[in-house]
């Protein structure tokens, strides 16, 4: 799964001349949080709502309304911009894009193209519908949530057990636990989840919870 799949493309974008004013102008009119500053076709900066939010006008001010919108207008997104941008090439993975906007905390990354031009943004909210798409949360089915040891063969195993009662597995994770073992979720079209556990734990694993999602 791929980031030019899941991305907002062909975003709108901002110059470092623009103003703030014509800036948050663009982001209200498209509901955006943050917009690619390009200059001369290649990404310089980005620009958010927090960078606006950071240089607007206290509630608590004495400017009038005229006088806030006169500040705003002067001010260039040159000026606030995150200069020291972080991008992410629109054939790297969803798990690629995830892992760095976990690791630097931010909420979404523009999308460059090999060439260099901005081609998307991707932002949390992607990722967010990613997981649920891959989980196919949307879709209803059972979930079973199945304790195992880390060893070979556990996926195999636990398949196997699908497939004997002429089931199949819709999606399937696994989150290793602090202890080394490992959380597998599947889901399906399970009509006896009873019938399933028992057969699951004959194997020598731990059904440790299930759930039907409409």
């Amino acid at each position: 799964m791929f980031v030019a799949n899941r991305m907002a493309k062909n975003p709108v974008t901002v110059t470092p001349d623009t103003s703030l004013d014509d800036a948050a102008l663009a982001m209200k009119k498209g509901n955006f949080r943050r917009l690619p500053v390009v200059e001369d076709g290649k990404l310089v900066g980005f620009f958010s709502d927090k960078d606006l939010m950071r240089v607007a006008p206290s509630p608590a001010t004495t400017l009038s309304r005229y006088e806030e919108k006169s500040l705003l207008a002067k001010l260039k997104v040159a000026e606030i911009m995150n200069k020291d941008v972080i991008s992410v090439s629109e054939d790297a993975t969803i798990e690629e894009a995830a892992l760095i906007m976990y690791d630097k905390k931010i909420g979404g990354l523009p999308v460059v193209s090999q060439v260099g031009a901005v081609v998307g943004v991707i932002t949390e909210t992607d990722i967010f519908k990613t997981f649920v798409d891959v989980m196919e949360l949307t879709g209803g089915k059972t979930r079973l949530t199945v304790l195992a040891d880390n060893k070979v063969g556990v996926v195999n195993e636990l398949s196997g057990v699908f497939a004997a009662d002429g089931l199949s597995i819709d999606s399937l994770v696994t989150c290793k636990q602090p202890d080394g073992s490992y959380e597998i979720v599947i889901r399906g079209d399970i009509p006896d989840v009873a019938s399933l556990k028992e057969k699951i734990e004959a194997k020598g694993y731990k059904v440790i919870h299930s759930v039907r999602f409409s």
